[in-house]
C-alpha cells in the first residue's frame, strides 16, 4: 500500500482528523521547542496523497500522534530498521568495537544474530553485530540476563593478542561502565589484575593498565608478542570501564598452517621477538 494511504488508514481507525493531528504535532512542537514537529492540515492532506517522505522529526510526531512505534512508522517509508543492522554486515571494521545491545520491549520478539566464523572477518575486535551469518526471532526478555543497563559487552578481536593467553583473541568481555578509574592495587593472580576497555581516538583496545603524569600504559600479557604502548591520558585515550566476565575460546578454528604464519608474522610489533 502507498505510504500516504497507509497513514490515512492508521487516522481513520483512531478516528481523527487531519486537525486533530495538526494540533497535537503542535504541541509535540512546542514541547521539542522546534517548528520542526509541527504538521499542519494541509500538509498532511498532500502528503495522504502523495508519495513524498516526510523529515525524521516530522515522522517522530507522526508516530507519537498515531501511536505506533518509529520502527514502525519509517518501515511504511520502505526503511525497515532490521535490514539496515544485516546491512552493517557488509561493512568489515577490522577495529575493536563495543557491543550494543539495548533491550527495549521486553515482550516482543527480536532479531538476534547467530555467529558464523567461516564467513565473517574475525580478525579484529568488533561489534557482535558484525560477527554473524543469519538472525532469529526470539523473545526480548531472553537477554534480561545480560543486565544490558549495568554492563557493556565487547569483544576481543582474532588479531588482538594484547592479554593473550590470558585472554585469548576471539573472547567476550562484560565491561562495567561505573568502573572507570585505574586502580593499581596490588594482585596475587593474573585474574586479580584489573583489566579495562579502553577507547583510543579511531580503536577500541583490552589490557592492563597504568597511570602516572597524566600518561595510561596498556599493558600487555608477559607472554603476548605486543609491546607496552603509552597515551596521553585523557586526550588520547578514553576508559570504557573494566572488564568483570569473560567468555573465552579454548580452541582455535582449524585453519591452514601457512596462512595463520603469515597472519602471525604481520601481527607482531617491530622490536618484539616472535
Amino acid at each position: 500500500m502507498r505510504p500516504g494511504l497507509r497513514l490515512r488508514e492508521l487516522r481513520m481507525r483512531l478516528g481523527i482528523t487531519t486537525r486533530q493531528v495538526e494540533y497535537e504535532s503542535r504541541q509535540i512542537a512546542t514541547a521539542e521547542g522546534s517548528r520542526d514537529y509541527y504538521i499542519s492540515n494541509p500538509w498532511l492532506t498532500k502528503l495522504e496523497n502523495s508519495i513524498s517522505v516526510p523529515s525524521v522529526k516530522k515522522l517522530v510526531s507522526l508516530s507519537i500522534v498515531y501511536q505506533i512505534s518509529f520502527h514502525e512508522m519509517v518501515k511504511i517509508f520502505g526503511i525497515d530498521l532490521e535490514h539496515t543492522a544485516k546491512l552493517q554486515l557488509e561493512l568489515r571494521h577490522p577495529q575493536t568495537r563495543l557491543l550494543r545491545l539495548d533491550i527495549e520491549n521486553p515482550e516482543e520478539p527480536l532479531t538476534l544474530p547467530v555467529l558464523d566464523r567461516h564467513h565473517l572477518d574475525l580478525e579484529a575486535t568488533n561489534l557482535l553485530s558484525r560477527m554473524i551469518r543469519g538472525w532469529e526471532d526470539l523473545p526480548r526478555a531472553a537477554l534480561q540476563g545480560l543486565d544490558t543497563r549495568r554492563n557493556q559487552y565487547g569483544f576481543i578481536g582474532f588479531h588482538d593478542y594484547t592479554l593473550s593467553p590470558l585472554l585469548r583473541p576471539g573472547t567476550f568481555v562484560q565491561i562495567d561502565p561505573h568502573l572507570r578509574k585505574i586502580r593499581t592495587s596490588r594482585h596475587r593472580a593474573e585474574f586479580e589484575r584489573p583489566i579495562y576497555f579502553l577507547e583510543l581516538r579511531d580503536r577500541y583496545a583490552c589490557g592492563w593498565c597504568e597511570i602516572r603524569d597524566r600518561e595510561l600504559t596498556l599493558i600487555p600479557h608477559p607472554l603476548s608478542p605486543c609491546h607496552i604502548r603509552s597515551f596521553q591520558f585523557p586526550d588520547e585515550i578514553e576508559v570504557v570501564g573494566q572488564v568483570t566476565a569473560v567468555a573465552i575460546r579454548l580452541l582455535d578454528a582449524p585453519q591452514d598452517q601457512d596462512s595463520l604464519a603469515v597472519r602471525y608474522d604481520a601481527e607482531v610489533p617491530s622490536g618484539s621477538q616472535k
